[in-house]
């Protein structure tokens, strides 16, 4: 029996050194195919991935192009648009790689809406930047008129914010195991999910206005669809105290009631690594094994060689 894993590749991962263009990121995404494609031989795959880069072009092309007779897309559709491109362009590398290497597998992208909670704290406290920079003044006049909430963005200009609510379903889990349970390598919960609420009553979804960390999302799609392992690929091999100091230390195997009481302590930040860290132990707390490490050390730390790797 194949051990199933779950990839959440971050949003950069296919924007190394800020490429823009399809070409430019569909170039990288070979990379990240033919990795996938070595690897399906000896795990069932599952892959998420981040939008930060994508989803943030398309508002801008959105907001600008936008007109009465062609009005801007709400986020959580902008949400769906990202997803629809990134599994593309990931879909076509990884058919791709099995190809060239004379292998037949199938590929699937599931466009994913992932249920929240509508009375979860962060609709209150928007604190997620998306979107292009705007003055003060731009910023504060697009809030009255949109109804955006807006933040001066770590003096680099201002921006919107939006909610980030944690993740508590996914409507499409049963349709992505089946198509696990068939051999598909199957990519899902794209940029966190499109973020929706339930109604208690008719459970009718609707689409709500966030980001949901992909962190998150992909952690609660490995802990629906069953997987052994939950791995974020981030940009750094290994997860550091004191990162980028000289008293910088690495962690390699590790427990998730240590590396939650270093959460406590401050040692990661909240935009970059602290989401990592408290999806891997959450995992790992249900009896998975959660890693963090990059793209080229993948293969190790599934094999417990290389990576930060967080057991019960």
């Amino acid at each position: 029996m194949k051990k199933r894993i779950v990839l959440a590749l971050g949003g950069n991962a296919l924007q190394e050194n800020g490429e823009a263009t399809a070409e430019a990121q569909k170039a990288i995404a070979t990379k990240v195919g033919e990795i996938i494609a070595e690897l399906s031989d000896k795990y069932e795959i599952v892959v998420a991935h981040g939008n930060g880069p994508q989803v943030g072009n398309i508002l801008i092309h959105e907001e600008t192009a936008s007109t009465d007779k062609a009005p801007a897309m709400p986020l959580e559709t902008a949400v769906a648009m990202s997803q629809g491109q990134i599994g593309y362009w990931l879909t076509q590398a990884i058919n791709n790689a099995l190809s060239k290497k004379g292998k037949r597998r199938k590929v699937a992208t599931v466009v994913s809406q992932v249920v929240v909670d509508k009375n979860d704290p962060a609709f209150r406290n928007p604190t997620k930047p998306i979107g292009q920079f705007y003055s003060e003044k731009d910023a504060k006049t697009l809030a009255k008129s949109k109804g955006w909430i807006v933040k001066e963005d770590a003096g680099r200009g201002w921006r919107r914010v939006v909610p980030s609510p944690k993740p508590i379903d996914i409507i499409e889990k049963g349709s992505i195991t089946e198509l696990i349970k068939d051999g598909t390598i199957v990519i899902a919960a794209g940029g966190g999910g499109i973020p929706v609420t339930r109604t208690k009553v008719l459970k009718r979804l609707k689409g709500v206005d966030a980001v949901i960390d992909k962190d998150f999302a992909a952690e609660k799609l490995a802990e629906l669809t069953g997987a052994d392992i939950f791995v974020s690929v981030t940009a750094v091999p290994y997860v550091y105290t004191n990162f980028g100091t000289s008293n910088q230390a690495k962690l390699e195997h590790i427990s998730a009631k240590e590396i939650t009481n270093l959460t406590k302590y401050g040692y990661f930040k909240s935009g970059s690594m602290l989401p990592k860290v408290e999806a891997a132990a959450a995992f790992a707390k249900k009896g998975g094994t959660g890693i963090i490490t990059d793209i080229n050390h993948l293969e190790k730390a599934l094999k417990g060689e290389a990576g930060t790797i967080v057991t019960k």
